[in-house]
Order: C-alpha cells, then sequence, then structure tokens
C-alpha cells in the first residue's frame, strides 16, 4: 500500500506541481485548498503525511498545525515556509511540524524531507540500540559513543544533547526544543558551546560539519542514520512530537 500524503496548500499550480512529483515516487495524494477541508480529510481516512503550507486563507498555518498535534500527536508534518519567514519556521517546529522546505523548493530535496520524516516517526517508536551515520556510532543502551571505532569521552551534558538529536535523526530541532529537552541554562549562548563541543569530538573536521548541521536562524539537525528503516505506512501510534508545549 502507497503511502499517502495530504497536501494542505491554497495555491492550485503548487498543489499540481506537488501532485505530479510525489505521485510519480509512488505516494497517494489528497488535496485539501484550505483548514477546513483538510481537518475534514483528516476525518475521512488514514494519512502517513501531512505537506503543509503556513499561508491559508481560512486559518493561520500554525494553528491548523496546532489542532493537527492535538489529534494526531504522532503524524509526521513537513510545513512549506516562505524563504525570509525564519520566526514562522521556529514557531512551525515548536509547536510539532518535523520539518520544513522552504519556497521555492526542488523536488529532490523535498523528497528527501519527506522520507527523512517518515523514518522519523518510525525510529521513535522505541529507541534504535545503536545509531550509526558516517562513522559515527552511538549505542543507546550501553551509553557508549564511537568515532571510527575509537570510542569518544563525552560529558554527561554533552551526551544528553546527543541523545535527543539521535533520537530525532534527521529532524531539526530548535534551539527551544533542545534546551527544553536537557535543561541546562536559559542562555542559548550555552548550547553553541556544547554543540561545539560535540562537533570537536564527533566530526572529522568540525570547521565544516557533516554529522551535526546547523540550520540557520533555527536550530541544529543530525544527519538520519545509514541504516534507517524502509518507509511504510504507520501501523501502529508513535511517541508524541518534540515540541516546547505541554501534551497532555
Amino acid at each position: 500500500m502507497s503511502p499517502t500524503i495530504l497536501v494542505v496548500d491554497d495555491e492550485p499550480p503548487i498543489r499540481k506541481l506537488l501532485r505530479m512529483g510525489l505521485a510519480t515516487q509512488g505516494y497517494a495524494i489528497v488535496e485539501a485548498p484550505n483548514a477546513a477541508a483538510a481537518l475534514e480529510a483528516l476525518g475521512r481516512g488514514p494519512v502517513d503525511l501531512i505537506l503543509l503550507d503556513l499561508g491559508l486563507p481560512d486559518m493561520r498555518g500554525h494553528d491548523l498545525l496546532r489542532a493537527i498535534r492535538a489529534s494526531h500527536p504522532d503524524l509526521p508534518v513537513v510545513v512549506l515556509s516562505s524563504r525570509d519567514d525564519e520566526g514562522g519556521k521556529v514557531e512551525a517546529l515548536d509547536l510539532g511540524a518535523d520539518d520544513y522546505v522552504t519556497k521555492p523548493f526542488g523536488m529532490a530535496e523535498l523528497l528527501a524531507r519527506l522520507r527523512a520524516a517518515m523514518r522519523h516517526q518510525l525510529a521513535v517508536r522505541g529507541e534504535r540500540p545503536v545509531f550509526r551515520v558516517d562513522g559515527l556510532s552511538v549505542d543507546l543502551v550501553r551509553r557508549i559513543v564511537r568515532r571510527d571505532d575509537a570510542e569518544v569521552k563525552l560529558t554527561p551534558r554533552e551526551y544528553d544533547f546527543l541523545r535527543v538529536l539521535v533520537l530525532h535523526a534527521g529532524k531539526v530541532l530548535t534551539h527551544a526544543q533542545l534546551m527544553h529537552a536537557v535543561p541546562a541554562s536559559s542562555d542559548p549562548q550555552y548550547l553553541r558551546v556544547y554543540i561545539r563541543q560535540l562537533r570537536q569530538k564527533l566530526e572529522t573536521d568540525p570547521e565544516r560539519p557533516r554529522i551535526l548541521l546547523t540550520e540557520t536562524g533555527v536550530g541544529y539537525r543530525l544527519r538520519a542514520p545509514d541504516d534507517g528503516p524502509n518507509l511504510r505506512p504507520r501501523t501502529a501510534n508513535g511517541a508524541g512530537p518534540l515540541t516546547t508545549e505541554s501534551t497532555n
């Protein structure tokens, strides 16, 4: 069964572009031109991912995202945003969006972000025993970190940040989400210090990171694992998204 993507965008040319591009990759597409139609589509049947434009005519995209998270906490959501809307991206991620794509976008980039969002939702059903990417391995059970087979010594706080990034590998995490997940200080400068320390220990070239990536003005992203699970439709509820708001 093909994964189903709900495309929520009020621009017909954009929906047509997405419908054609995603259908050629084997996705089933459901379209919604506004928030009301999106909520109605969610009530009709299962959806595996939502591609959400933040500029909707009948409801603020962030408010729709909040409503989606209240009823579907584990459903992957990738938002579409304008190039200069850094504040909108951060707010969407803090509300639980899995990722964002900036308009105008390339189909290859979009497909990669969709695959990463779905892989992430599969992974968070349980902690992966060993995470591997580009010569780095993190054993979440034994708390052992290796770089090219050599063990890396991390401080407890460094490991806490790395563990959160591993559990959300492939997903961009905002500064606020990371500071909320690992309470260290209310000063974002401390987060930058820990990220710099992690890069010094984990990257081959800390000045040109390949694993722990910066999303300018937004936060950080750990590269998706080399051994990520194959893309399949969801069959069970997973863990909820990492947000800075309480999910009751």
